[in-house]
């Protein structure tokens, strides 16, 4: 069977979708090829999932050792994890049947199987019957998005050497869960372990967590991962493993080495592409030495008409990103002038306490050539914070010196993942520091505290310390 179409798009995950509907909004005959999971990684075992459990264990941990504080005893509070599973599956179920909708509605027609290039604009996909079908397109948008590494020795089970996928999946709390990496994906599990009992332990082979983020941030969760019992190595690496009826684990430690054993493992050491199995050789696709395919502003590969988005093009791993990314391909695929502008995208890390940043960091500010203020205001001070008992944290803004332009923040407290879309708006418009100082917030709130931190950096805050050396108005 042969078919012709206007558009392809390989993957329905978080890039591939959304391309996908744009290009059918545009008018275009649209045909989406996924291999296993409308959503991909994000719906299945990602972004939702993840922040399912995320809600659910803190809501679990704050009954058994906080609401006491506040005059609330609750008694034979239990744990059940299998029903804990089904609550998550069902967020997960409703989100991914709407988008089946919306590609429906749009008359998307969505192939479930696995594509395959024999040219340049030309793929047979593998159909989950088996059958064959040649689609050859005008253009293509690949989108197929990233898997986990395994290490040797270590290869990923989902049984007892988990990925993010398995860990997501447990329908028993493990007693100890071992956590090798201590980035996003580790922490974020880790701590929801944690916070359902069991004991958690995190390896990190560099000498801070979260190694992506400003050192200042993830200090500020290490601070709670300890109050909550975890045990931290940085600067350690697991050298070897022995499977019996429990793991153990070798752990080389700056201290010295140590002996760990635990239930499970979750392995969290990184990501590649998956582009092995798309024949882009044929298509004359370039990738790097990861396999991540290369794209310029406009999502376009080396092959004109062929297109990529989202994991598989590299990080950083942000299903936003993908999903904007997805919508560029889409209008530059159907004849429209757009262009990736990502200077103000948000990052946002669901830990305790959240961390979210959007802009330059004070260090990429620097290395732009800018002359830099930097002012912060802490949740100590919000009233807010303090009656969530969620006093930790800060959020801290850079400016350009010389004309009290906003660049950039950092947040890390509670709902810091919200906060920031406040600061991408006033990126994306361009304001002044003073801009947000002079926007008033309700009280009380927590975005108060991005007033605080913008009236710190002029010298005119009430709540909180003013900086030492105030922008000029």
């Amino acid at each position: 069977m042969s078919t012709k179409t206007d558009i392809l798009v390989i993957g329905a995950g978080p890039g591939g979708y959304p391309a996908a509907i744009r290009a059918a909004q545009l008018g275009k005959q649209v045909i989406l090829v996924e291999k296993g999971w409308i959503g991909g990684e994000c719906l299945n075992w990602g972004c939702i999932p993840s922040k399912a459990l995320i809600h659910a264990s803190s809501l679990y941990h704050e009954i058994r050792n906080e609401t006491g504080l506040m005059g609330i005893t609750v008694k034979g509070v239990s744990l059940d994890m299998k029903k804990m599973q089904e609550w998550k599956e069902g967020v997960q179920n409703t989100l991914i049947g709407g988008i089946k909708t919306l590609l429906k509605t749009h008359k998307v027609r969505t192939i479930m199987g696995t594509a395959e290039f024999i040219g340049t604009r030309k793929v047979v996909v593998y159909g989950e019957d088996k059958a064959e079908e040649i689609i050859e397109a005008e253009k293509v948008i690949i989108a197929t998005g990233s898997s986990f590494i395994s290490l040797p020795g270590f290869e990923i089970d989902e049984e007892s050497i988990l990925s993010a996928k398995g860990a997501l999946a447990l329908e028993e709390v493990p007693k100890h869960l071992i956590c090798i990496g201590g980035g996003i994906i580790g922490l974020e599990l880790g701590t929801v372990y944690a916070k359902l009992g069991a004991k958690v332990t995190v390896i990190e082979l560099m000498k801070d967590l979260l190694p992506s983020v400003n050192p200042k941030l993830a200090a500020v969760v290490k601070k709670k991962l300890k109050k909550m019992g975890v045990d931290i190595y940085t600067s350690s690496k697991a050298t070897s493993l022995k499977k019996g009826d429990r793991l153990t684990l070798e752990v080389e430690t700056k201290k010295g080495n140590v002996t760990l054993e635990a239930d499970k493992i979750l392995l969290s050491i990184g990501k590649r592409a998956n582009t092995g199995s798309l024949g882009l050789e044929k298509a004359g696709v370039k990738v790097d030495k990861r396999g991540f395919i290369q794209v310029d502003d406009k999502m376009q590969t080396n092959i004109d008409g062929v297109f990529a988005v989202g994991d598989c093009t590299g990080p950083p791993f942000l299903a936003h990103l993908a999903t904007k990314q997805g919508v560029i391909a889409a209008e530059v695929a159907c004849g429209k002038d757009s262009t990736a502008d990502f200077r103000s995208i948000p990052g946002a890390i669901f830990t305790d306490p959240e961390i979210a940043t959007a802009g330059f960091s004070a260090a990429e500010a620097k290395a732009a050539g800018f002359e830099i203020h930097e002012a912060r205001a802490s949740f100590a001070a919000s009233g807010k914070a303090l009656s969530l008992n969620r006093g930790e944290g800060y959020v801290n803004l850079i400016s350009d010196a010389k004309t009290g332009v906003l660049l950039g923040a950092e947040i890390v407290g509670p709902n810091a993942s919200d906060l920031i879309s406040e600061i991408g708006l006033a990126l994306e418009l361009g304001a002044s520091t003073e801009d947000l100082g002079f926007t008033i917030h309700p009280h009380p709130t927590l975005p108060e505290m991005i007033m605080e931190a913008a009236e710190s950096a002029v010298g005119s805050a009430i709540h909180v310390p003013n900086s030492k050396k105030p922008l000029k108005h």
